[in-house]
């Protein structure tokens, strides 16, 4: 395989976007990742394009076609992956293995969702589809309820608190504030997290992501050309992506996603690290239990002690391992298609330094970890200065 290098990255404001539809926030993405890489549209060979459900959402299927026309890239192929909440990083995933097969040069990814034009309702019955439609949706079992079962038992197998939960929000939203792409650029407190409004036992409003807005696109090149186009390219050193049962009481455990700790464990091996080399991570925090989850999935801490290690602050920007320096879900928001990429937009601004804010020093080294569902698709990636 060639080495492949992250040359361009941008993404709109992660939000509220009454003003704005579906084509221009991906546009919008989409130049500023172009104009970070210094090229144009006619240096681009493909494309690929994270959404989830742009039918159910806006009406709109067909979204390669729709966005080679009006990023005015015909007749360059693009074409939309769907991985639900995963499919930001599936798009990365498949624009990582086109340009290191030698298949295309530059390629350039997105992600977008336009979530805000429905009721909430509507939103959480759309997005239950990522689950398993017949066994758990129709039967009223919504991801709200379906990651309480997995916090429930995670609190009653370790001991897990709601402050513990509670934690994760505080931090996110902490990093979130020093964020002029997030959603949500204000601090919490833990009373404001733990007094919140309860949505399933035991997770709170505040324990949620939001419905969002937003797009996000970065710009793939052989690390050969690379250096080219920018003077500090990102190579991803890792890409992996495993899958599980789709239905959570199918799972050999509540406690832990093995999808992702395969995928995990794959990408360590193909990039010839282990968990204390990644200097920071973008985890996809949907509800903060996931994030729970995820960092000892990922094996940043063992099973049972994510919890105590949020609460000590060993997830902060001068922890152990930063996690989510953007916000995450939590804070900058969870336009589901384009999370995945968002992620390695984060992940890029952190390892050139750039990262206004929140910056974490001496950064070389990141990890990118975005579910589908509640873990039946795991894709990480690791990225390297």
């Amino acid at each position: 395989m060639r080495r492949v290098g992250i040359i361009g990255a941008g993404m709109t404001n992660f939000g509220e976007h009454w003003e704005e539809g579906f084509r221009d926030l991906v546009v919008d993405a989409g130049l500023k990742a172009l104009t970070d890489a210094g090229i144009s549209g006619d240096r681009i060979d493909a494309g690929y394009i994270g959404t989830m459900a742009s039918g159910s959402l806006i009406g709109q299927e067909h979204i390669g076609g729709l966005l080679a026309d009006y990023m005015g890239l015909n007749p360059i192929p693009i074409t939309r992956v769907e991985g639900a909440c995963a499919s930001g990083s599936l798009a990365l995933r498949q624009g990582f293995m086109a340009v290191a097969s030698g298949m295309h040069d530059i390629v350039v990814v997105g992600g977008v969702e336009k979530m805000t034009d429905l009721s909430v309702n509507a939103v959480s019955d759309i997005l239950g589809g990522a689950g398993d439609q017949e066994w758990e949706l129709f039967l009223g079992a919504t991801f709200p309820g379906i990651y309480a079962l997995m916090a429930r038992r995670h609190m009653q197998e370790f001991g897990t608190t709601e402050e513990m939960l509670a934690s994760a929000a505080v931090k996110n939203h902490y990093n979130g504030a020093r964020n002029k792409y997030a959603q949500f650029q204000r601090e919490l407190t833990m009373e404001q997290v733990l007094t919140s409004k309860m949505i399933a036992d035991p997770l709170k409003i505040l324990d949620c992501s939001p419905i969002t807005d937003g797009a996000a696109g970065i710009v793939l090149a052989p690390m050969d050309m690379a250096e080219s186009f920018t003077k500090k390219p990102i190579e991803i050193i890792a890409s992996a992506q495993a899958s599980d049962t789709i239905a959570l009481h199918s799972r050999q455990t509540l406690t832990g996603l093995k999808a992702a700790e395969i995928a995990a464990k794959t990408a360590y091996k193909m990039a010839n690290l282990s968990p204390k080399d990644i200097n920071l991570a973008e985890v996809h925090d949907c509800f903060t239990i996931a994030e729970i989850i995820a960092i000892e999935d990922l094996g940043f801490f063992p099973k049972g002690e994510g919890g105590p290690a949020s609460l000590e602050g060993k997830t902060k920007l001068d922890g152990e391992i930063p996690i989510n320096t953007s916000g995450g879900l939590k804070a900058c928001g969870h336009p589901v298609g384009a999370t995945g990429v968002k992620q390695a937009v984060e992940i890029t601004w952190q390892l050139r330094g750039i990262a206004e804010g929140r910056q974490i020093k001496d950064a070389n080294i990141g990890l990118s970890h975005n579910v589908g569902g509640s873990g039946a698709t795991a894709v990480v990636h690791i990225y390297k200065a």
